[in-house]
């Protein structure tokens, strides 16, 4: 399989550091290699049936997939000792563990695939502890962004920036020589724009409050800071409407920012598998991450799509195809999409053009599930997403399942390739939406502690990785009722309110 990234870091497996920021562009992928035959298909491949894709949906099992799943909980108790709960998130030993997990699954098809690892620096942040206070008195409401970077207990005067703090007009009157905090509304420009404008024109701190809601306590992500990007906090627009009725009256307000972050890179991983066998100039795509959040071991979140790939492979190794099949496992989703987006946007012209399209796994078993579809559009979307959508839903219809549509919002793995205009699609259960039907949370334990092997309903877990089998299947037989990519284009996406689960704009 042709990878096609630019040239490979060689650093350590345990480095992470302090800024600086940017991250080198020339990074590649390992060449992979054929692998010597083995002994793990007792069938040759040329006697093999063709796929079918009820043949391949009847070798699902739930007990499979909760064998996985059992294995996946103990491999996030490997963070143990380091943090004192389970956990997957990128840089523990539960996701380094997870990655070795899915090579070990992986080097048992050594026949049918080859597979390698795709390193690369991901951007690392904690937010350790933060506090603001305003005119003396400490204010409960308030929320660091990811990625701030910190400051100390910083002494300084509101500064109210006009409109929406996405112009250098927007600061006129600011003075880089006094200690200004920022006090900026959401919107037009994304948060890290805003943070990295203000503290290039001198503000030493930036508050953002949200456009809408009175009472919410906006957060999100700064993204990639800059040389210039300042530490910034949420704060509610209730307050911030108060705050600047003082500043109009002429009167100054005195606050004290203070947040203990740190931010840097980290040495991590994708996994990424291709068949043997079938065209190698149709390829069909498909990804989950391999990471969950600090605070849980991320079982559902995306245990469920990586374990749910892993089965699919498996089986799929007993079928001829006649399109190649390309499974990843995506590093530091939570932390921005990073490893998909890094991966996706490295690809020269020639390797994105030959993968025909991409479907996204994420969250496979939510206990209150609903059958998720992701709304994708032909007018909107790269040409050929709208097939992957009914198709998902043909299925659903067939099967006698009731589903919805879901925006694509940017929550998810499809953002870097739908943005280098590869089609794109998927399915999910939810995550801490409202179930439609009962209105009750889909994913209670959602980011928690509680996202364990016991976080999983079976009938939706089963249900999604035989539908995930049909649509490998479906396009391993056959691309020729599947819109061709002539071109690769920049072409009109919807702007994505969000890099994985969190805010950017």
């Amino acid at each position: 399989m042709k990878l096609a990234l630019s040239t490979l870091l060689s650093i350590s497996a345990a480095s992470a550091y302090l800024l600086p920021f940017s991250i080198p562009d020339a990074q590649q992928i390992f060449a992979l290699k054929t692998p010597e035959a083995g002994d793990n298909i007792k069938t040759p491949y040329e006697e093999l049936p063709l796929i079918e894709t009820e043949a391949l949906q009847d070798l699902i099992t739930v007990e499979a997939l909760n064998a996985s799943a059992i294995e996946l909980y103990k491999i996030a108790n490997a963070s143990l000792g380091q943090y004192g709960h389970p956990k997957r998130v990128n840089g523990s030993p539960g996701h380094w563990k997870t990655i070795a997990f899915i090579i070990e699954e992986l080097k048992g098809l050594k026949d049918y695939f080859t597979f390698e690892t795709q390193e690369f620096e991901a951007l690392d942040g904690k937010v350790f502890n933060y506090s603001l206070s305003v005119n003396g008195s400490d204010i409960g409401t308030v929320k660091p962004f990811q990625l701030t970077p910190p400051v100390h207990y910083l002494h300084g005067e509101l500064f109210a920036v006009k409109n929406n703090g996405c112009s250098e007009d927007d600061y006129e009157g600011l003075d880089p020589t006094k200690k200004q905090v920022a006090l900026i509304e959401r919107g037009v420009c994304a948060f890290g724009d805003k943070s990295s404008l203000a503290g290039k024109l001198g503000a030493k701190a930036v508050l953002i409050y949200d456009n809408e809601s009175p009472t919410s306590i906006i957060s999100g992500t700064l993204g990639e800071p800059t040389n210039t990007t300042v530490g910034t906090l949420g704060i509610q627009r209730g307050l911030a409407l108060v705050l600047l009725q003082i500043i109009a009256a002429g009167e100054k307000v005195p606050v004290t920012v203070n947040i203990n972050s740190y931010v840097g890179l980290i040495k991590t991983k994708n996994v990424v598998a291709e068949t043997i066998y079938g065209d190698h100039e149709n390829v069909v795509a498909l990804g989950a991450h391999s990471d969950s959040v600090a605070a849980g071991p991320g079982i559902n979140d995306d245990g469920s799509g990586t374990i749910s790939l892993l089965t699919v492979a498996k089986e799929l190794s007993k079928f001829q195809i006649n399109n190649a099949v390309r499974f990843a496992w995506w590093a530091a989703e939570e932390e921005g999409l990073l490893g998909s987006n890094y991966y996706a946007s490295n690809l020269t012209p020639e390797e994105n053009h030959k993968i025909r399209l991409f479907m996204d796994y994420d969250m496979m078993a939510s206990p209150n599930f609903e059958y998720q579809v992701y709304n994708g559009s032909n007018a909107v979307n790269p040409v050929g997403s709208e097939e992957l959508k009914n198709l998902y839903i043909d299925w659903y219809e067939e099967h006698n399942k009731n589903w919805t549509l879901i925006p694509f919002d940017g929550r998810s793995d499809y953002v870097g390739f739908i943005e280098n205009d590869i089609p794109g699609g998927g399915i999910a259960a939810g995550a801490e939406g409202k179930n439609s039907q009962n209105g009750k949370v889909l994913d209670k334990c959602y980011h928690l502690l509680c996202d364990d092997s016991t976080n999983l309903n079976w009938d939706a877990f089963f249900t999604n990785t035989k539908l995930i089998a049909h649509s490998v299947a479906v396009y391993a037989k056959d691309l020729s009722g599947f819109p061709a990519r002539n071109t690769i284009e920049a072409k009109s996406i919807p702007e994505f309110k969000y890099r994985g689960s969190h805010l950017i704009i």
